[in-house]
């Protein structure tokens, strides 16, 4: 997997906790953030379909089993 590769499903994944993590909006507007969390699970599904061949298998274990921690956690180690 290239760097390009991993810094956008590095994104992918961070803004989904962001999102989860957010909350204000969950107070303040939980169906808006309940559309956001949608939109990025939406965009990771389809960067998986669209990439999942240039995946290790672990990766793309956690990718297909929605483990989106697990996945952040590993691409952000040093030797993925």
């Amino acid at each position: 997997m290239t760097l390009e590769h991993t810094e956008q499903l590095r994104a992918l994944l961070q803004r989904r906790l962001d999102i989860i993590a957010d909350h204000d909006l969950r107070s303040r507007a939980p169906e808006e953030q309940f559309k956001a969390l949608q939109t990025v699970s939406n965009d990771l599904q389809t960067w998986h379909q669209q990439h999942h061949s240039i995946l290790s298998a672990r990766l793309n274990h956690f990718m297909t089993q929605a483990s989106f921690s697990k996945a952040l956690e590993y691409i952000d180690r040093p030797e993925a």
